[in-house]
């Protein structure tokens, strides 16, 4: 079983940054990395869960919501076995609580999930 720890949300001023990290443990990257999939979701005050990003694990290329292409980006250092949300030209529409989430890349169920971490874009 993947456990993930996320880490990095605060409250930041519309079109200022932030960085989330999503630290993953229960496997080996050597060993199983190339079939787990991670990905970041996002749930706004009030509404659901959505996915803004799915690596693919490099099967396809990464998906990003439209909602944050070309203002978010998915980085991953396997020496570390942590995933790095690096969000950048923040607007008020981006505050929530994001999630890291794991899945078996042949899979659509995303098994393993990290704790929410909040982020508050003031305009």
């Amino acid at each position: 079983q993947i456990q993930l720890v996320a880490s990095g949300g605060g409250s930041v001023q519309a079109g200022g940054s932030l960085r989330l990290s999503c630290v993953a443990s229960g496997y080996t990257y050597e060993k199983f990395g190339s079939s787990v999939c991670m990905g970041w979701f996002r749930q706004p005050p009030g509404k659901g869960r959505e996915k803004i990003i799915d690596d693919h694990n490099g099967r396809a290329p990464t998906y990003y919501a439209d909602s944050v292409k070309g203002r978010f980006t998915i980085s991953h250092d396997s020496a570390e076995n942590t995933h790095s949300l690096q969000m950048n030209n923040l607007e008020p529409e981006d505050t929530g609580l994001y999630f890291c989430a794991a899945r078996r890349c042949w899979s659509d169920d995303w098994k393993s999930w990290g704790q929410g971490t909040q982020v508050t874009v003031f305009g």
